[in-house]
């Protein structure tokens, strides 16, 4: 069987395809990175801190420094919380009599 199809054909068509799927994944690219600096402009409001004293400028690293705090406890606890139950999941599968 001789193919409908010659390989100088086979071949355009495939760098073709391989240069419009670049194309979309150099976009996608793009996409993402707007759509992230969208989403990070809407969430943070940016920081003033001209004109402020020292003491404000104390307080506000001190504030900020609380809320890094709060977030990092937070993930942990969500980290911690999923690889117990994990481990929970393989303990669990280890006394089923069928995974003995």
């Amino acid at each position: 069987r001789k193919s409908k199809i010659t390989a100088s054909r086979k071949l355009l068509l495939k760098s073709l395809m391989l240069a419009k799927a670049k194309e979309e994944w150099d976009q996608e690219i793009v996409d993402k990175q707007a759509e992230k600096e969208r989403y990070l402009s809407e969430r943070i409001t940016p920081l003033h801190t001209s004109g402020l004293s020292l003491s404000q400028l104390q307080d506000l690293c001190r504030e900020l420094h609380e809320k890094v705090e709060i977030v990092d406890e937070e993930r942990y606890d969500i980290e911690a919380m999923s690889g117990m139950e994990g481990r929970k999941k393989m303990f669990d599968a280890a006394k089923s009599p069928t995974g003995q």
